[in-house]
Formats: C-alpha cells, structure tokens, sequence
C-alpha cells in the first residue's frame, strides 16, 4: 500500500496433520479434535458467527463501493486498477496493495485503527471498528474461513452470548495492545477476535481436562497451531501485537465464561441423597475463574490508561517490537518491502 499498512495476519490453520480427526481437508481445525464425555451436554444452533462473517463480508463490499478506484486514480494519473471488469468494486494498484483490495485512505475513512487518531482525536470507537475491515479479498477471506471452523463450534458448544462476548473483548484487546506499540501505521483485520477464540479454545479445553477424550493430543494441536500463527506474524506487515492481544483476552476469558460442569453434576438429582457429584465445579475451576477476572480487570485497566495518557509500550519493554517484527538480511520492519 502507499504506506505501511498493517493487516491482523492470515487464517489459523492447524499443522496439517493428515489424522482425520484432528484436521479438516483444508487444514482447519476441525470441531472433533476432542470428545466430551457427557452424554448430556447441550448444543447450540450457531448462528451469531455465520452474522459475524456475513457482517464482514458486506462491510468489504460497502468499501470498495466508495473506494472506487477507477475515479480516484483517474484524478491522481498513477497505475492501473486491478481487475477493472469490476468497475468501481476494482482494487488498488498491487504495488500500493498486494492483498487486492481498497486505498489506505479508505481503510482510514472507514475507521483502520490509527494511534494518533484513537489518542490525540479522541477516536476511541476505532479500537472496535477495525475488527471489522480488512486490508484485501485475500485477507478477508483467511480470516472468515478461520472464524467459521473455529467460532462456529465454540457457539455450538458455548453459545452466542458467551462466544459473542469472547469474540469482541478479544478483538478490542487486541487493538488496545496494538495501539500501545504500534503509533506509525495503520492496522485493520478480525485475527486479534479470532486469536482470541484460540486462545479460548485452549483454556476452555485446560480447565476442562476432566471431562474431554483425546485431551494430550488436542492440547498438543493448539499450541502448535498458536506457535505457528503466532511465529506468522514476526513478518512484516503483520500485526502480531494484536494476535498477542487478543489471545491473552481470549485465553483469560475461556477461564471465566466457558466452564464446564463436573461429569456427573446433572445426573446427580436421580441419586440417593448424599451421592453423586456435590460440586458443579472443581476447585482448580474456581480459582483459574478468580484469577482470571483479576488479571483481565487489572490489564485492560492499565493498558487503556496507559493508552489514552499516550504513553508508548516499547518506551517500558525495549524488546517487545520483535514480538511483531525481526528484521533480517531480506527485509526491515520500518520499510514497504517483504
């Protein structure tokens, strides 16, 4: 793109095991990695993700309609638009946006997540409306096809309040954390609120241990697929700092909305009195609760203080920019080029 715009990084996809079970044909996790044991547990209809991916999807459409490249560029007599059957739904030049989608400034005018704007212009809505845009056709559809194999079985499991819940405050973790190390360019894309259920799907699965099948191989699943994603997005143009973000929200967030029952709790009521399970939950349960409520109310709090009294992240951890970038002999963080 003309500048340095940063998209949320690709699709979270597994690690290409050829076990059926654990993978789908197009490596994306796949909702049988694991088994719950309970007869008894309930299932959802999903249907707030398939309106999160159609919401996605018409806001892109709805961009490129204003963008209209054929008339932007005929005005500043530079490149030729991609596409150009397409009429004014065209894409930008590839060497001003290689993910074939709209102008920086649009991304901008539609609210992208920029550092000056969220704390000098008090545009503090663009922490959530960037969870909405996306830089390309080709980073839109990554991010909605991960979201549809991981969303849609957390909402058939958990249901829309919960996975709706997990979903935003991932999101806008994400950006927050985005925000405090990242002041020079832009950042639009859903993977901070897709990271986030990723990160759920891994506490969801811990603090469940007792009642799941298949566990070791499903915890060892996820955190190849988090180490993978999140190894992605030293590259450049790629904002790691919201992939952490949002995984930090999301994997705190599993501990607190997406518990569990004990094995046995429901059926107790046809037991004899004093048999059966006496507790809903494990005593490990609540206290991973607790201290996730603590440490999210304690994050958010001094991130969002630190964000608006313009303090900048790397100024109190020298290294973290290597958490989203490293430089090498091929390209450099601060610069267009891969």
């Amino acid at each position: 793109m003309s500048r340095e715009d940063i998209e949320r990084g690709g699709g979270v996809k597994s690690s290409g095991s050829n076990n059926n079970s654990n993978s789908n044909r197009n490596g994306y996790l796949s909702t049988s990695t694991y088994v719950i044991e309970d007869a008894e547990a309930h299932y959802w209809t999903s249907w707030l993700v398939p309106m999160f991916v159609v919401a996605n999807i018409v806001v892109f459409v709805v961009m490129m309609y204003i963008n209209n490249c054929p008339k932007h560029l005929h005005t500043r007599f530079e490149g030729k638009c991609v596409a150009r059957f397409l009429g004014r739904f065209s894409f930008e030049p590839l060497k001003d946006n290689p993910l074939f989608g709209p102008s920086s400034a649009t991304l901008q005018r539609f609210g992208a997540l920029e550092w000056t704007k969220v704390v000098h212009e008090h545009q503090g809505w663009r922490l959530i409306s960037c969870m909405w845009l996306h830089a390309g056709i080709i980073h839109l559809l990554a991010n909605m096809l991960s979201l549809v194999f991981i969303g849609i079985r957390l909402e058939q499991q958990f249901g829309f309040v919960r996975v709706g819940i997990v979903y935003l405050l991932s999101g806008f973790g994400g950006s927050v954390l985005s925000s405090l190390f990242i002041r020079n360019n832009i950042s639009v894309g859903a993977s901070g609120a897709l990271f986030g259920l990723l990160g759920a799907m891994l506490s969801e699965l811990i603090t469940n241990w007792s009642i799941y099948t298949n566990k070791a191989a499903a915890l060892f699943t996820l955190l190849v697929i988090t180490a993978i994603n999140l190894a992605i997005g030293i590259l450049p143009h790629v904002d790691n700092f919201a992939h952490i973000g949002g995984f930090l929200s999301g994997f705190l967030l599993g501990f607190v909305l997406l518990l569990r029952s004990q094995y046995g709790w429901q059926g107790r009521r046809n037991l004899p009195s004093g048999g059966g399970v006496k507790s809903k939950l494990k005593a490990y349960q609540y206290a991973l609760w607790l201290v996730s409520v603590a440490l999210l109310i304690v994050g958010f709090t001094v991130a969002l203080v630190m964000l608006f009294k313009g303090e900048n992240g790397n100024d109190h951890c020298h290294w973290c920019h290597y958490l989203s970038c490293v430089p090498t002999s091929r390209w450099k963080c601060n610069g267009n080029n891969l």
